[in-house]
């Protein structure tokens, strides 16, 4: 399929990052003119209005990267299932983010925006971006019939497109969690000779990169935000090319490799739903429960919040490297655990240095 060696994936990445960088001026200009910003307000933590559809930069830039990637013929001959497959995650980002921008244009009913990206993930399913089976322990694999493997799949992908616009509260953490998943994705599906799934994730990479040039500054506000259409398309296309990439194959370590990728995100959003309904508030009800939140009301500063909970979405992603058994795969676990022991300790001691 591809026989270039690394060069299709770093064009992949690199294409996709340029063009979000030089793209995104113009989207935060347009926003501007129009008045499309994110105002502050009890539950945000900003505090001037920012451009909020910084999404629409990042799915240009991404979408332009596989079209050049495909026009140069990188994606090989594809059977007509893995076509299908490519097509529903790149059609399927394409809904998720009009959702997601029709959402922040004409703020959409939660019920509504939910009903939406299940028909759309049903869709996807339909042209075989589905799970099909899942690991258990001591078990093995244990495969599901289509009844099944439908809403199954659909709650995978819509609820992992969720979870990552849930996480998207701090300036650069959603880009930069997206864009560290992508990468473990990128590099899992390489070692699963997936090489159609890593070029997707590689142009899903140097989007999200490109993007945090405006989006996450050591020293000031964000330039703009991705809003729900960049949160919905990156949580749909990182749920779609792990799945069409990793847990096509029987092994059960890759089976398990997409939901340990994503734990970080997935984690936060099912805990926010279960303290929700406990407390007696709609699932969809908005509040200030996520781990970014409660990293902030523990005396943690926005920028080093963000900076670690990369440091955890890179060592879940290095542990499932390690886990799938990949060449040095233990020595990235190491490394990241090191990392993140190091940044435990670094932020218990600047607990209330808030910037």
């Amino acid at each position: 399929m591809v026989e270039s060696g690394a060069i299709p994936y770093v064009f992949a990445f690199g294409t996709a990052a340029v063009t979000v960088w030089l793209v995104t001026p113009g989207v935060r200009y347009l926003a501007l003119r129009v008045g499309l910003t994110d105002r502050p307000n009890e539950r945000k933590l900003h505090t001037v209005p920012v451009p909020r559809i910084g999404g629409v930069s990042i799915f240009c830039g991404y979408l332009y990267s596989l079209l050049m990637v495909w026009g140069a013929g990188w994606f090989g001959v594809l059977s007509p299932a893995k076509e299908y497959e490519v097509w529903g995650v790149t059609i399927g980002g394409l809904v998720f983010f009009m959702i997601g921008l029709a959402d922040d244009l004409f703020d959409l009913p939660a019920l509504g925006r939910l009903l939406a990206q299940l028909i759309a993930a049903g869709a996807a399913w339909r042209v075989g971006v589905r799970i099909e089976f899942i690991a258990l322990p001591f078990v093995g694999l244990v495969s599901f019939p289509p009844a099944l493997s439908l809403p199954i799949t659909a709650i995978w992908l819509a609820g992992t497109a969720n979870a990552i616009n849930w996480i998207d509260g701090l300036d650069g953490l959603a880009a930069g969690v997206s864009a560290i998943a992508a990468a473990a994705i990128l590099i899992a599906s390489l070692f699963a000779q997936r090489p159609e799934a890593a070029l997707i994730a590689a142009a899903l990479a140097g989007g999200c990169l490109g993007f945090l040039r405006y989006n996450f500054k050591l020293r000031e506000s964000a330039d703009i935000f991705m809003g729900d259409g960049g949160a919905y398309c990156l949580g749909f296309t990182l749920a779609g090319v792990s799945t069409i990439g990793l847990t096509k194959s029987t092994a059960v370590a890759a089976v398990v490799l997409p939901y340990l990728i994503l734990a970080v995100p997935i984690l936060d959003g099912c805990n926010v739903i279960l303290q929700r309904v406990r407390q007696g508030k709609s699932p969809f009800h908005p509040d200030r429960g996520h781990l970014h939140h409660r990293l902030l009301q523990a005396g943690l500063s926005k920028r080093g919040t963000v900076l670690f909970i990369y440091t955890l979405t890179l060592w879940v992603g290095a542990l499932a490297l390690a886990f799938s058994g990949m060449p040095a795969g233990g020595t990235y676990a190491a490394i990241s655990t090191g990392l993140l022991g190091w940044a435990l300790w670094q932020l218990w001691g600047r607990r209330g240095d808030r910037p």
